[in-house]
């Protein structure tokens, strides 16, 4: 109730319904999409900030088409299709086989018989490399890191250490066939060349890197027996091993062949076709969660760093590089890696050279040294959630990029490419 003063008394009046009914509900109205629209602010910040790579492309392509503003299909026109479709396929595929345990069955049966630090770091490093050569480099650290954190938890192990010496295994075993990383599939698709021939050219520096990784492992980790607990009394409980699922590793292996098959015949889109379609109506699962922001990423990149490169001054400069000579290819590859990566070097500095194998050379040792040269580093060390492995990596990982990048020059030169 309302007082209403007047000129004798102070008389009670009623407070008016509608007016009450009004007031409260027009701000109501206003305020539901301004909240809304704070909510989606806010969830599209803490997406964005956890991943560093999308903010910065996201930010890139806004001052792009402020400087340059681009029609959607120009845009589109920009993106490599053939690769995107690609990795889209291989990404569903390793996520089959991810699903069906194989993977995990496979470590486990190979650690029954290591007892030592070094046996047990030379055997994952030697496992994560050899997934990386078939199943890409980030499925391998995604098999294989969580497999080590494991095995610290039942044993102390030196976990920093074992974690970069992975890291720097899934992006040496990775260079030597085109499905190792995005950086070589680009290149394979965009060459022509066949996947045999690919792999040939790139087999020398892989197993150059190879070597160079197995010696850096055995100096790493001393010949110390450790014994991994199997009983129920043990102070670790075993974790949970996933059961094999038969039917998806043959279905799974059968497809892959005849995927790599059909894009060695530049059929990919087909390839992709029957693969969404079929995991679409047998596991949905291995299309659903795969990687999506990873394929948004490389769409990204595309539309980026072409449109960087179209920018007169930026297109004057390394026109200026004169990118010709094998050697001046690779160096230029191996340096510009440290500062924007492998892969975006890679679509970068392909609209300046058609020397593919002097690039995959220079992208391929980019990937060690300043932890930004390959992606796969930063997936290694974000799995790892330890404190202060930045400090250590790069302790070993500079040294390996310098011994790479001389070892790589070396290899060129004597191959005359």
């Amino acid at each position: 109730m309302r007082w209403k003063a007047s000129s004798t008394a102070c008389v009670p009046t009623a407070p008016k319904a509608p007016d009450a009914v009004r007031v409260t509900s027009v701000p109501s109205k206003r305020v539901a999409p301004v909240r809304l629209w704070r909510h989606i602010v806010r969830w599209t910040g803490r997406w964005v900030s956890g991943e560093p790579v999308l903010a910065i492309l996201l930010l890139a392509f806004i001052l792009l088409e402020a400087l340059r503003p681009q029609t959607p299909p120009a845009l589109m026109g920009l993106v490599d299709w053939p690769t995107i479709v690609t990795l889209a396929g291989l990404l569903m595929l390793t996520k089959a086989i991810e699903f069906s345990g194989a993977l995990d069955w496979l470590a486990r049966r190979l650690l029954q018989r290591i007892h030592t630090q070094r046996g047990l770091a030379c055997l994952l490093v030697l496992l994560a490399a050899g997934l990386a050569t078939l199943l890409t480099n980030d499925v391998a650290l995604f098999a294989v890191v969580p497999l080590a954190l494991s095995l610290h938890r039942l044993t102390p192990l030196p976990i920093k250490r074992l974690v970069i010496a992975i890291a720097l295994a899934v992006n040496a075993g990775s260079v030597l066939t085109p499905l190792g990383n995005p950086q070589n599939l680009f290149l394979w698709q965009s060459s022509g060349v066949s996947f045999l021939a690919f792999t040939w050219a790139l087999a020398p520096l892989a197993g150059v890197l190879m070597l160079m990784l197995v010696l850096l492992t055995i100096f790493l980790f001393p010949p110390k027996a450790f014994a991994l607990p199997t009983g129920s009394g043990s102070a670790a409980p075993t974790p949970a091993h996933p059961p094999l699922d038969i039917p998806l590793i043959c279905v799974t292996g059968l497809a892959f062949i005849a995927f790599v098959v059909l894009a060695d015949l530049r059929h990919e889109l087909i390839a992709w076709s029957l693969v969404l379609v079929g995991y679409g109506l047998w596991r949905r699962d291995a299309i659903l969660k795969i990687d999506w922001l990873l394929l948004l990423i490389f769409v990204l990149m595309f539309i980026v760093l072409r449109g960087v490169a179209a920018l007169p001054a930026i297109h004057g400069l390394l026109a200026a590089l004169d990118l010709h000579a094998p050697l001046r290819v690779y160096l230029a590859a191996a340096l510009l890696s440290q500062g924007i990566s492998n892969v975006p070097a890679t679509i970068l500095l392909a609209e300046f050279t058609c020397n593919w194998h002097a690039l995959a050379y220079g992208v391929s040792v980019g990937g060690f040294g300043i932890g930004i040269g390959s992606l796969a580093n930063l997936i290694a060390i974000r799995l790892a959630g330890e404190r202060g492995i930045w400090g250590p990596f790069h302790v070993i990982s500079l040294p390996f990029f310098a011994l790479a990048t001389g070892a790589g020059a070396a290899l060129l030169f004597y191959l005359g490419k």
